[in-house]
């Protein structure tokens, strides 16, 4: 596969707590010159990466990240904060509890508010795999398949593991053909990448891919 293909693949990603500015602009020149699907980073540096970027490159954030157990109100809000700063695309954290809990009706609902109020941005649904039976994941591939939302994403990376080849296996045989896949965390070499787009994963959320590339030179 292509390398320029993967890279059109990957959401480029900083979500570290301690990221600067500096670090973000990197991240965002980054994902102009290799041309990467986007740069996902956090929220508060959201409306001074759209300015510096002008249209280069989408711009990604995080909503009720990592844990995902702010209130659908919040979620609400900070997503459409961040659309309005000019993010072009919105990865948000189910509530984990609510679905152990079998709450799939509330889970439902907050992801079409979410995805009414952010309106035609690309919405990601992360149902956070490492801590879900399959069973589960076979839900959310149900709930996030009957949202609206765009993606469903197995990982915030924030957790006790991230994506596996397995969950974007069962992904492909469960969710709706409307519905594309991401994979992220942990994605740490090219071929990996590859096998998780053979497998079905439509986005790679990764910042080693890029690095790879960089320090081999391979464009």
């Amino acid at each position: 596969m292509d390398i320029k293909t993967i890279l059109s693949k990957c959401d480029h990603t900083l979500l570290s707590q301690s990221s600067t500015w500096k670090e973000i602009k990197e991240i965002c020149d980054d994902g102009v010159r290799y041309k990467t699907a986007s740069v996902c980073i956090p929220a508060s540096y959201v409306k001074d990466a759209s300015a510096y970027t002008d249209g280069k490159v989408k711009i990604c954030t995080v909503i009720g990240f990592p844990n995902g157990y702010s209130t659908t109100e919040a979620k609400v809000f900070e997503a459409k904060n961040a659309a309005l700063n000019g993010a072009d695309e919105i990865d948000m954290v189910i509530n984990i509890g609510w679905l152990k809990d079998k709450r799939y009706d509330d889970i439902l609902n907050e992801i079409k508010s979410i995805r009414e109020a952010i309106q035609n941005k690309v919405l990601k649904v992360i149902i956070e795999t490492c801590l879900l039976t399959d069973e589960e994941k076979i839900k959310m591939c149900e709930i996030v398949s009957a949202s609206g939302a765009d993606y469903i994403k197995t990982s915030t990376g924030f957790s006790k593991s991230g994506a596996s080849f397995d969950d974007i296996k069962l992904f492909s045989e469960n969710v709706s053909s409307n519905l594309k896949i991401k994979a992220a965390g942990g994605i740490s070499s090219i071929e990996d990448a590859i096998k998780f787009i053979e497998l079905g994963a439509d986005r790679l959320g990764t910042s080693r891919i890029v690095k790879i590339v960089k320090e081999q030179n391979l464009i």
